[in-house]
């Protein structure tokens, strides 16, 4: 999950302008100032990246940056467990 945390942080960082001090595991995104459609974008953006069906319904400014980085994770594993992703 590591590496996902810190792709979510550069992404932060990078295409959202975050400022890196904020970005903590329990920040939530509306804690680094992301509105609706940003946090909505930020799935679709770790979506493409990741190749993974995140539901861009769940995504809500209430989430951490670490729950994302875990949900990403998840659906990486379970690509892997059944042989999806190579």
């Amino acid at each position: 999950m590591e590496h996902v945390y810190t792709r979510l942080v550069t992404l932060l960082g990078d295409k959202f302008e975050v400022a890196a001090d904020l970005i903590r595991p329990d920040a939530t995104l509306g804690d680094l100032e992301l509105d609706s459609l940003a946090v909505v974008e930020l799935y679709v953006t770790l979506q493409e990246e990741w190749g993974v069906p995140l539901d861009d319904s769940e995504a809500a400014a209430e989430l951490t940056v670490d729950e994302v980085a875990r949900s990403v994770a998840e659906l990486l594993d379970a690509d892997r467990a059944s042989g999806a992703t190579p």
